[in-house]
């Protein structure tokens, strides 16, 4: 019997696993993973994190993690198949078997958004991309289009524009939603051109992406776009499969907890972007842990 449980090992749960260590808990990290961290990994660039600007998001990610191992903080590479709430105790059922701690903390993150649109689920990785410092330096001095117009979507297409010949940003609506201080960035890249008011309608290509047909949301018009490659930055959504049913989630999915990260159900808490809030980023995913952990340990007194 585990004092607590954390489901997933990105900076929620990594923080969360800290911050339960120096309090004593008994505790264990699962993670489905072969390498903690979380979305952090695959960002490029992390300029927003307080005292560590201009941070590589894998090179963060490997400190979050060093740290839970310097406190001797437990790890399993598994994946959580189904959460049950017994009362006083929460069963964890497993690909490796059953576990069972007083409480558990919901750590689980999101995942890409898809466009749902033909040619998407053929390409995917044949073009299709959800990662661009994943994928990116296969498209060097080619022509490739981002589609969003959020943070992630611009961040991603500076990042394009360094090796790529040509970038161009799709978005649906006639203005960004992304950080001005990126949109300034972006704008004055000269080989960056913002789409704007469109929409992708199908992903072109046999063996690998040709092409995109793009759907101009003011006209109607749908016209063809030649790129090699599309990196897809529409949004996440929470991986919360494990608690419906079990704890209120919202309309999307996101679970319901207040900012001590307690859920409906005694025990349970939920941390970092499976959490409805404002914001979503590293540094609230690192409060959340660091509250659902102190939450957890004083449920455990």
């Amino acid at each position: 019997m585990y004092d607590l449980i954390i489901i997933g090992s990105g900076p929620a749960g990594l923080s969360a696993a800290v911050y339960g260590k120096r309090a004593g808990l008994n505790l264990l990290v699962l993670e489905k993973n072969p390498m903690s961290g979380g979305q952090v990994l695959n960002t490029y660039e992390v300029d927003n994190y307080l005292g560590m600007p201009g941070m590589d998001g894998f090179d963060m990610g490997t400190r979050f993690r060093e740290h839970a191992d310097k406190l001797g903080v437990e790890f399993q590479e598994t994946t959580a198949l189904s959460l049950e709430d017994m009362g006083d105790s929460k069963l964890v059922r497993t690909d490796g078997g059953e576990l069972e701690a007083k409480t558990v903390i919901l750590a689980t993150g999101a995942v890409h958004a898809l466009l749902e649109v033909p040619g998407e689920e053929k390409l995917s990785g044949r073009g299709v991309s959800y990662c661009a410092t994943c994928d990116g330096a296969f498209f060097r001095g080619k022509t490739v289009a981002v589609v969003g117009g959020g943070d992630v979507a611009l961040e991603d297409a500076i990042y394009l524009a360094r090796t790529c010949e040509k970038v161009y940003l799709i978005h649906r609506r006639d203005e960004l939603r992304g950080a001005m201080v990126l949109q300034e960035e972006l704008g004055s890249l000269p080989n960056v051109e913002i789409l704007y008011s469109h929409v992708v309608e199908e992903i072109l290509g046999e063996d690998a992406v040709e092409g995109v047909n793009l759907k101009d949301c003011k006209t109607g018009g749908v016209s063809l776009l030649p790129v090699a490659g599309v990196f897809v930055a529409v949004g996440i959504r929470p991986e919360t499969e494990l608690v419906q049913g079990l704890a209120a989630c919202d309309e999307n999915g996101y679970v319901l907890a207040g900012e001590d990260c307690a859920t409906d159900v005694p025990g349970l808490f939920a941390a970092g972007d499976v959490r409805r809030k404002p914001i979503r980023q590293i540094v609230t995913a690192v409060s959340d842990g660091a509250n659902a952990a102190v939450s957890a340990g004083a449920w455990c007194r």
